[in-house]
């Protein structure tokens, strides 16, 4: 049970070892009267999963809800294989979303164009899960913990079109996805993640002014781990997208091709971070998390459409 780490309040962080790496991607369990899984973690992490909730205590026909805050692959990739260990699961997941989770064909096509042959140690295959079992959520909805507990679901766009945040009414807990970017636990560095083809900064701000909204106790990052700090943290998140927008930017204005404009905000960035200081093996693990060409080609993407 060295992947399990009990948070409080019936809260259980579970790295899901994504790529058979320590620290990448966590799924978290809610062990209430009614049980919840958040964040499933990649297909080939499902077995993992299944296991940590078999240790606490959770067996085939406990589960009652799988909810993701997106559908990219290392938050939702494992959604058909956890549906299949746990039949008795409600899969909850943003409208915008749901159908990719139902049928994974174009959603595998776009991600294999992206990773290649990476794809398959990375993340693995997306199963379908049966539509039936699928709740799709709107702008808001809520999610039944039992006893009165419930997760709220918020809509909150800018790193995906289908993302939401989610807060445990009994904790405080904020189920942040990557809408407010990548934290390292170990260094306290935080990076936006801004990949293609959603990427917006006006609605990715409005996404973190709402989670301030919502006066959280604690942020839960998929990538990585809680975080008490929780005004400090999101008004961190809001200045990394600028700086990283704002350098983009620059790089367009004098006409870099994407290469270039990697290497020059990857260089701009780089004090930022102690992790990119520290060993080599923190510094490929934040590369990984949040990686400068995704981020880069992002804002890129995203310029090109408002400013061509």
């Amino acid at each position: 049970m060295e992947n399990i780490t009990a948070l409080g309040g019936d809260v259980y962080e579970i790295d899901t070892r994504m790529a058979g790496f320590s620290g990448i991607t966590a799924g978290y369990l809610i062990l209430s009267d009614r049980p919840c899984l958040v964040e499933t973690g990649t297909s080939t992490s499902a077995p993992v999963v299944r296991d940590a909730l078999h240790d606490l205590g959770v067996g085939p026909d406990d589960l009652a809800t799988v909810v993701v805050t997106h559908i990219h692959l290392d938050h939702a990739g494992g959604v058909g294989d956890i549906a299949r260990f746990f039949p008795s699961a409600e899969v909850v997941v943003h409208e915008k979303g749901a159908r990719h989770l139902a049928d994974p064909t174009r959603l595998m096509a776009s991600a294999r164009m992206v990773w290649g042959d990476r794809l398959d140690t990375l993340f693995g295959e997306l199963s379908p899960t049966e539509a039936s079992r699928i709740r799709a959520l709107g702008d808001t909805g809520a999610i039944d913990l039992g006893n009165g507990r419930t997760l709220s679901s918020h809509y909150s766009p800018g790193h995906a079109k289908h993302h939401v945040g989610l807060i445990d009414s009994g904790t405080g807990d904020l189920y942040v996805g990557d809408a407010a970017g990548v934290y390292l636990p170990q260094t306290g560095d935080l990076r936006p993640a801004t990949p293609p083809p959603d990427f917006d900064l006006d609605t990715a701000l409005n996404s973190i002014a709402l989670f301030q909204d919502l006066g959280p106790e604690r942020l839960l990052f998929s990538h990585y781990g809680p975080v008490k700090e929780v005004q400090d943290t999101l008004d961190r998140s809001a200045e990394e997208l600028r700086i990283w927008v704002d350098l983009t930017r620059q790089a367009k204005s004098e006409g870099m091709d994407l290469d270039h404009a990697i290497a020059m905000v990857r260089d701009r960035t780089r004090e930022r971070y102690t992790a990119l200081s520290a060993d080599d093996e923190t510094a490929e693990q934040f590369e990984l998390l949040s990686g400068a060409p995704s981020n880069v080609a992002g804002i890129l993407h995203w310029l090109d459409r408002v400013s061509p």
